[in-house]
């Protein structure tokens, strides 16, 4: 797969906190389940997303699809400049004042939908991604704190099915919503990337390189081949001066030091979500041994990996020879799971 697709499955939705708003002005919502990654959209009405600190509001539109990155809370509201308190601020499990006394009986208007009016003249859709690791690190810093991608007048079915089963409570409910948020966020990610306002990061930039594009698909296919600068070249048909030269305008690291920091980042989270040890994580990455794995690990992250993993309690067993699905830390922390599910009614999923 490419570098998109391999870091967008680090952040697949499963479990997905929703809230859908219906507001009349004036409004504002604040929104605090401290998530770093939020997908919100205007289903209808307008309004300004409130980052807050040195961010400034950005205006968001009917159809209109932002997400907005950091775990810091924000607020969504008619006006940029409004100094009113919050109508209510969502948390995962409930919805508060401002100054935290909890009013869900008083906004809460149906299934995963708050508001002060069930006639309001604005929808707000919000879907937050618990994710983490250093995977998802990479994609999460090349995004800013808020982008948007207007609504171009075209035909929205994910919009359209989302406003749709939204507010639905049927067998099976909150998996549909969580793929329809990860359609969501995969087609408003890929389209403000190509967008010329956008400032995507280097390894974005060279897929469509033939020589730059399949050297990255190799390394993130296939890490623990003992890639070299000579053996990339090959596999993409120029001398081994032209690619790594290509390969470093294009992409803004050396391919060698592109390969450590994609192998470091898989073990990372190897580490942190699987039990398997450490030298067989070091060989699921391209390491011949531990040591060499840890060596590199502390120059990188300053701490080696068995401390690294020390630092996650509660990581998931998962069989060390699970294949490529272990290979990119796809399995999910059961206790994780366990509290989705418990909160799977709660306000205002």
């Amino acid at each position: 797969m490419d570098p998109l697709a391999s870091l967008l499955y680090e952040v697949r939705s499963n479990g997905a906190l929703f809230s859908r708003n219906i507001v009349a002005p004036p409004w504002s919502v604040r929104f605090a389940d401290g998530t770093p990654l939020t997908v919100v959209t205007m289903l209808r009405g307008a309004g300004w997303v409130v980052p807050g600190g040195d961010t400034a509001p950005v205006a968001l539109g009917p159809g209109d699809v932002a997400i907005v990155t950091g775990a810091e809370p924000f607020s969504v509201a008619d006006d940029a400049g409004a100094e009113e308190p919050p109508l209510y601020v969502v948390h995962p499990d409930r919805c508060t004042a401002a100054d935290g006394e909890d009013v869900s009986g008083d906004v809460i208007l149906g299934p995963r939908t708050c508001g002060n009016r069930p006639d309001g003249e604005t929808v707000l859709l919000t879907g937050s991604y618990q994710v983490g690791g250093r995977v998802s690190e990479r994609l999460l810093s090349a995004l800013p704190r808020v982008l948007v991608v207007r609504d171009d007048g075209k035909p929205g079915p994910i919009l359209d099915l989302a406003a749709m089963e939204i507010s639905r409570d049927a067998p099976g409910q909150q998996a549909v919503l969580d793929r329809l948020l990860d359609l969501l966020l995969l087609c408003t990610l890929r389209e403000w990337f190509a967008r010329p306002e956008a400032d995507p990061p280097g390894w974005y930039r060279a897929l469509g390189d033939p020589v730059a594009g399949r050297a990255l698909q190799l390394i993130h296919d296939r890490p623990a081949r003992p890639w070299t600068v000579s053996a990339l070249a090959e596999e993409t048909g120029v001398s081994r001066a032209t690619f790594a030269r290509r390969f470093g305008e294009l992409v803004g690291r050396p391919p060698m030091a592109y390969l450590t920091d994609w192998r470091l980042a898989l073990a990372a989270d190897l580490l942190s979500r699987t039990e398997a040890t450490v030298e067989s994580i070091a060989r699921q990455v391209g390491y011949q041994s531990a040591f060499g794995l840890s060596v590199a690990f502390k120059r990188v992250y300053g701490i080696r990996p068995s401390r690294h993993r020390e630092r996650k309690p509660d990581a998931t067993a998962v069989d060390p020879d699970a294949g490529a699905a272990s290979q990119h830390g796809r399995h999910d922390n059961e206790n994780e799971r366990e509290q989705r599910r418990r909160t799977a009614h709660a306000v205002p999923r």
